[in-house]
């Protein structure tokens, strides 16, 4: 049983939390669009960039909110899009998008009942995420030309991998990583020097695979049922390998999940020399915003392929 003090504590939370809630213009511009009153119930923690709660609709169903006092353009409406993208495929469990807007900005999801993860569903994960990748997509990069991410970055279309790579992601995180003098001149300089040379580490005839793009373990969840679920998807078409790669990089999925993607997809002879290259781009990312050891690890990274 709660005491006193910790049922006040948590009272005072909520309150705080909701008075900040009402305080947004968002708030009713959500309940105009979904048709009912939002009724606070917790503040949950919303990664390194928006807020985020659970609220609970007139009719009893709750809902996951995101919001930000100042996101980046069409910061919600992107990731609204791409999570539509990946329920089109009916192959992958995503939250339904409930109601999003960019101006005020929310983004209101249905709700995940949150359970412990079992082997059973590390595999079943791992047969989704390669049903997902076989699905055709229409280019390397998104065709609404929106970026991602609180960097913004780019996803104009490209023809190849190679180009997209280069031009959509390591230039353009090599030049904010020497603005704001995340990484030393020299691996800035091999980054670039890496981008210029993908073709020679990669099959570039690949097709464009339909991909998460923050893949890493926090952005799936596991249901009361141990069933998988996507959340926070930087969406776009890309190579398949980059998923993979970004689910290596922190840890957090069992090798069944793996096993079970490549009897489904195959990866190509040579995956496990390309790791690191696909995992520049994150690297560079968490260099920029967080510092630390990730500028050694991305130094390290490139060093491979240089």
């Amino acid at each position: 049983m709660k005491s006193g003090q910790t049922e006040y504590l948590e009272y005072k939370d909520i309150l705080r939390a909701y008075q900040d809630m009402n305080n947004q213009s968002w708030h009713s511009a959500a309940e105009k669009q979904l048709g009912s009153r939002l009724v606070l119930r917790q503040e949950l923690g919303g990664g390194d960039f928006a807020q985020a709660y659970q609220a609970q609709l007139e009719n009893g169903e709750f809902v996951f909110i995101k919001t930000h006092k100042d996101p980046p353009a069409n910061f919600f409406s992107t990731e609204a899009a791409g999570l539509n993208w990946l329920a089109d495929t009916g192959v992958i469990n995503v939250p339904s998008v409930l109601a999003c807007c960019d101006s005020p900005p929310y983004l209101v999801l249905s709700w995940v009942d949150l359970g412990p993860p079992t082997k059973h569903g590390e595999s079943e994960f791992g047969r989704a995420l390669a049903a997902l990748h076989k699905a055709p997509f229409s280019a390397f990069g998104r065709p609404d030309l929106n970026t991602t991410g609180s960097l913004a970055v780019p996803n104009n279309p490209c023809e190849t991998w190679s180009e997209f790579y280069a031009t959509q992601r390591l230039l353009p995180l090599a030049k904010i990583a020497s603005e704001r003098n995340a990484l030393p001149d020299n691996t800035v300089t091999m980054l670039e020097s890496v981008a210029a040379r993908l073709s020679e580490f990669a099959n570039d005839s690949s097709n464009p695979s339909l991909l998460h793009g923050d893949l890493w373990a926090g952005n799936r969840v596991v249901d009361k049922r141990g069933i998988s679920w996507i959340i926070d998807p930087a969406a776009h078409g890309g190579h398949r390998e980059f998923d993979l790669a970004m689910m290596r990089l922190f840890g957090g999925y069992e090798q069944a999940c793996f096993d079970s993607y490549n009897e489904v997809f195959p990866l190509e002879i040579g995956w496990q020399s390309r790791v690191a290259l696909h995992q520049l781009a994150p690297l560079t990312v968490h260099a920029i915003k967080f510092g630390g050891s990730y500028a050694s690890a991305t130094h390290s990274a490139v060093s491979q392929y240089y």
